[in-house]
């Protein structure tokens, strides 16, 4: 694959990720609309989203030519993915990470440098680009002229120091960071931020290659890569500080759904054998399987009424009838331990026992356990009656 054809497949990927990124965060705007960070963020994923768009070959051509101004898309891959977007993310996490009284004076100072570099830079591409013609590889097919030469030591100095003030503060206030997925986000942007770095060197390289009789666009395919994953990286850290408790949230309700649904043919059998133990009686498989609300707690109270059922026929012999003898086999060896997270994982073994030696899955039936009066009129006594 070529990289032309590359860009042209892994650059509206990473429009895409900027749109979800973008989009991710709108929705916490709605809720926090003066918040500074967030305001940086959106700006950041505006930029990088128009960057990689131009980027894109067949988007930037359309350009030029809709325009009639040669290179106006190289212009605003640079401007918008290079100084606008790392001044932004820049300022995202200073928001995050300094002290709040250096807050102000450290995003004004960035502020300023990235609108210094961009009027340079725009001044630069003029003259570049004046009486010329568009070329599909702006830095490149021009990478001999004086002032493409000075635009492009100040546009990957610019990205490049961003990218590296990034991996610095990531790196210096990730680890003593309160939030375990702060830290794992700080720990991603880094990584996507040294993507980024990769790209900016590769590009300051094409000088000395220009000079050496080498060919940049040997190795061009580099560049959809490196900002591929860069991109992946920032965006995927800068928001797993908010999206990531919720992925976490949702495994533990699955891991907590699975547990419970692999206790039901145990817990129901104890319920029948010693109905007392039970806060609400077991219903059919298939309605306990369609009722994912309170799972956590209805998976304690698995537990605990299993273990309660257990201890009830130990202490009790005369308790329960039918699955008597295979409720047996878990008696010998009760769990002492006072650690939930302990007592599940044995009782998740000794569920699976249990299914082994009495063989059906949990569908096997619609069972649910009925218990007759305590005593009929001629004083028959009670019995636990399955079906």
């Amino acid at each position: 694959m070529t990289a032309q054809s590359l860009k042209a497949v892994l650059f509206p990927l990473s429009a895409a990720i900027c749109l979800l990124a973008l989009t991710y965060k709108a929705v916490d705007a709605r809720r926090r609309p003066r918040d500074p960070a967030l305001i940086a963020l959106l700006i950041a994923f505006t930029g990088k989203g128009v960057s990689f768009t131009l980027s894109t070959p067949a988007v930037s051509a359309t350009v030029d030519a809709a325009t009639g101004v040669p290179n106006l898309g190289a212009l605003g891959i640079h401007l918008c993915g290079g100084v606008l977007s790392s001044a932004a993310f820049l300022a995202a996490l200073v928001h995050w990470v300094y002290p709040r009284e250096r807050v102000a004076r450290a995003v004004r100072a960035r502020v300023v440098v990235a609108a210094v570099i961009g009027i340079v830079m725009v001044a630069l591409w003029w003259s570049a680009s004046r009486g010329g013609r568009r070329s599909a590889h702006f830095l490149l097919d021009n990478a001999g002229e004086p002032a493409v030469i000075a635009y492009l030591l100040l546009y990957v100095t610019a990205f490049g120091t961003a990218m590296t003030e990034i991996v610095r503060l990531c790196r210096r206030y990730g680890p003593p960071s309160g939030s375990s997925w702060l830290r794992r986000g700080l720990a991603l942007t880094a990584l996507g931020a040294s993507a980024c770095i990769v790209y900016c060197l590769n590009r300051a390289f094409v000088i000395v290659a220009v000079q050496l009789g080498w060919h940049p666009l040997n190795w061009e395919i580099l560049t959809p890569i490196a900002n591929t994953v860069g991109i992946a990286g920032i965006a995927g850290g800068l928001t797993m500080p908010s999206w990531g408790p919720r992925l976490a949230a949702a495994v533990r309700w699955c891991r907590h759904y699975r547990d419970q649904w692999q206790l039901y043919p145990l817990w129901r059998d104890v319920c029948a054998a010693v109905p007392a133990v039970a806060l609400l009686p077991p219903t059919s498989p298939l309605r306990d399987r369609l009722h994912p609300v309170d799972v956590e707690f209805r998976l304690y109270r698995r537990v605990v009424e299993i273990r309660d059922g257990l201890l009830a026929l130990r202490a009790d012999p005369g308790l329960g009838t039918g699955d008597r003898e295979a409720l047996r086999i878990l008696d010998t060896s009760l769990n002492d331990s006072e650690n939930y997270a302990d007592e599940l994982a044995w009782l998740r073994r000794r569920a699976a026992e249990y299914r082994r030696r009495t063989g059906p899955s949990p569908d096997r039936a619609d069972t649910d356990c009925r218990t007759d009066p305590p005593a009929t009129a001629g004083g028959a006594p009670k019995t636990t009656t399955w079906r």
